[in-house]
Parts: structure tokens; sequence; C-alpha cells
């Protein structure tokens, strides 16, 4: 009996030894595989988005993990940063930014517009005439034209004739020595003397009154040959 007792004991035993040494060993778990790289992120912006022609405006732009930044039309830029251009036309800027993650496109346009062109400045016509049409001037006690005179008049002339509807008034002046009435019929030759080398030069007679002031109305008030000479004259007055 007491054999059996330690037979079936020692089977137990060796049994039970069997279980353990047949059970499956544990397997630890590969560690899990890092993050991927973050991506990378990109803004760009221009201020102001609408210039004229041959202005600037400013580029700026920023970047997170980018390890290689580039702008067309620029190349290589740094991560962050700004820039004054001076495009030519409408322009849209684009930027990519590379980096372990991935790649990312920004982009900005600004719009170049062609500036207005200057205002025309229009003249009146009081303006034209008096651009156009001159003074003469006399030597003393004369009422011959000098050379300059009549190169004057045949420039006033062509603008006369381009110019059909403007009518005017030549009024011849003198200077102050001599008398009322001698001053005021050289005035009165002095204008006529203008008046026939403007017909000669094709100006229709009847757009052209004259009169005469002799040296009633004197442009410069001073008594020298100086003053004197810019009263000796034929002056046009343009009519409304």
């Amino acid at each position: 009996m007491r054999k059996t007792r330690n037979y079936l004991l020692i089977f137990g035993l060796t049994a039970g030894l069997m279980i353990v040494g047949c059970a499956k060993k544990k397997v630890t778990a590969p560690p899990p595989p890092p993050p991927p790289p973050p991506a990378p992120s990109a803004s760009l912006s221009v201020n102001p988005d609408s210039i004229q022609q041959g202005q600037s405006t400013q580029l700026s732009w920023r970047t997170e993990n980018a390890t290689d930044v580039n702008i067309e039309g620029l190349g290589a830029v740094e991560p962050n940063g700004s820039k004054s251009v001076t495009p030519t036309g409408s322009t849209t800027y684009r930027l990519a930014a590379k980096g372990p993650g991935g790649t990312q496109e920004a982009t900005a346009r600004v719009t170049v517009t062609t500036p207005p062109p200057p205002p025309q400045i229009t003249e009146t016509e009081e303006q034209m005439f008096a651009r156009n049409v001159q003074d003469v001037f006399f030597e003393y006690d004369s009422y011959d034209l000098r050379p300059d005179a009549q190169a004057s008049l045949t420039q006033a002339a062509q603008f006369l004739q381009q110019h059909a509807n403007l009518r005017f008034t030549l009024e011849g002046h003198c200077d102050e020595r001599g008398s009322t009435e001698y001053n005021l019929a050289l005035g009165d030759k002095r204008a006529a003397a203008v008046k026939e080398a403007l017909v000669k030069g094709g100006v229709n007679g009847s757009r052209v009154n004259t009169i005469s002031y002799g040296k009633e109305k004197p442009f410069c008030t001073e008594s020298n040959e100086q003053c004197w000479q810019q009263n000796r004259r034929g002056h046009f007055v343009l009519q409304k």
C-alpha cells in the first residue's frame, strides 16, 4: 500500500514537471515604430497686393519643419523672411517648402496696373493766342517793321490762319516823347503796318481791328530808353 502511494506521488510530480516544461514561453512585443516626421507648413503673402507699374511691394513668408525653401523667381530663401520685389507685370509667386515630412506649397499674387496717363494740359484760346501772337516793337519815331518784328508776324500769321475763328484788336503805342496828337497818329500808323503784314501773310483783314493809344497807356512808366523801347509797340488783344 505504501509502495502504491509513493508511486502515485512520484507520478504526480513527474506529470507536473512535464506540464510546467511544456508551457509556452511569453513573447515580448516589439517596440512601436517611431512617429513619422511632421509635414512642413508654409504661408506666403504680399503687401500691398496691388501696385502700379514701377512700384515695389513686400513679399513675406513663414515655414515650419522645412529644410529646403524655394520661391519661384527668387530661388532658395531662408525658412522665414521677407523681400521687396518690383514685378514688371501681374505675378503669382510660388513657394515650395520641403522637409523630411514631405512638401508644402503656398502662393501669393500681386496685381500690377498701368498708371494713368498724366492729365493733358489744355490751353485756353487766350493762352494759345498769347503764346503764338507776340507784340512787335518799333524804333523811335518810326512805324517801319524791324526784321525781328517781321519774323514774329510770320509766326503769328501761321497761327491765325489755323485758328480762323479768332478775332483781335491791334493797338498802336508810343513812348512819352512828343505831343499827344503826334503820338496818336504814329500809333495808328504802327497798328496799320502790323495789320498789313498779317494780311500779306494770309490773315483775313476783317478779323483785325486797329486802334491807337499813342502815349496814353504806357507799358513801362520810367523815363529812360530801356523803358521807352517797351512802349513803342504794336499790341495784340484777343476779342472775346
